[in-house]
């Protein structure tokens, strides 16, 4: 368990100093990497998204593609197509970027519908069908994917089923006053130095993973988290108030994912046993994007955050 946490440190310091200020969101994606798990950013532009993630991908030896997202991408961008041969009068697949272990999916909500269907298909079935073949996406395959919360224009929104997919929505903020200065002394130069070497390979972080299976979670804490997740569903139940703020609810992928990301979290500080305090850590970046707000709790100016924070507060671990 220490061996995992102690390479996971070592990542988190590389990739600090390439990137400032992005603690929890380099842990949220470390701990993506352990779980097999997608992820979204949302943030403002110039808060460093992209280069998180491209930092990161070079700190794993492991294939690496960027896609930039634009409304005139089509699915064959993406997933590849068939080209036809007219010597052989034969198709021929040519496979697109997503056949790479981390796949950046830059302004993620810029692509059209046909586009996120393709990319869908790649995140549930982590396979791609090109013609009448299905090909087997590289294992292991991560979407990260980068979406702008300000800009409107341009943009669709992505379908609920494809935001299920993504094990983590986590919400990249403004760096502190003296984060930023550090910025413009590294970044404010004709070249800025931004080069990491590889700390681990494909192989490792499989076995890093095959540790995760190890870890406990006791079954008091799986109610716990289920009853977390029920509250959504049912806040009545709960004795809170919050009905008329929610549409709809966490899906039972949301369930799964406390479980995975819970048991990840402690493996992160070198246990083999889960607590109700690791739930509560991942608890706003699993189940955020999961709950879909009325339009009563748009007016009043409620986030799905601030009802999890209610849900948090009012759900007892003990039941």
């Amino acid at each position: 368990m220490s061996s995992v946490s102690d390479t996971l440190q070592t990542i988190r310091e590389r990739v600090g100093q390439v990137v400032v200020g992005q603690e929890t969101l380099v842990e949220r994606l470390l701990l993506a990497l352990l779980c097999n798990g997608h992820v979204l950013l949302e943030g403002v532009p110039g808060v460093a998204k992209t280069l998180t993630i491209n930092t990161l991908a070079k700190a794993v030896k492991a294939d690496f593609s960027r896609v930039q997202f634009t409304p005139d991408l089509l699915p064959g961008d993406l997933t590849g197509t068939l080209v036809y041969d007219p010597r052989n009068h034969t198709f021929t697949p040519e496979k697109g970027p997503i056949f790479t272990n981390f796949l950046l999916a830059d302004e993620i909500n810029r692509a059209p519908a046909k586009v996120q269907s393709a990319l869908l298909e790649a995140m549930a079935e982590k396979q791609v069908t090109l013609g009448k073949e299905t090909f087997p996406l590289p294992k292991p395959f991560l979407v990260l994917a980068t979406q702008n919360p300000v800009e409107q224009e341009g943009t669709y929104m992505l379908p609920e089923a494809q935001v299920d997919r993504f094990m983590f929505k986590l919400k990249v903020e403004y760096p502190s006053f003296e984060e930023e200065l550090l910025v413009v002394q590294r970044m404010a130069r004709a070249e800025p130095l931004l080069e990491i070497n590889s700390i681990i390979t494909i192989e490792e972080l499989m076995q890093m993973r095959a540790e995760l299976e190890k870890v406990q979670i006791d079954e008091k804490i799986e109610r716990y988290l289920l009853r977390l997740v029920d509250a959504t569903r049912h806040p009545e139940n709960y004795d809170l108030d919050i009905s008329q703020y929610i549409r709809f609810g966490a899906s039972p992928r949301a369930s799964i994912y406390l479980s995975l990301a819970a048991r990840g979290q402690a493996l992160m500080n070198s246990r083999d046993y889960t607590t109700p305090q690791d739930v509560k850590d991942v608890a706003h970046d699993i189940l955020r994007h999961r709950i879909a707000i009325s339009y009563r709790a748009e007016a009043a100016a409620m986030t799905s955050d601030d009802l999890l924070e209610t849900i948090l507060k009012q759900v007892p671990i003990n039941v």
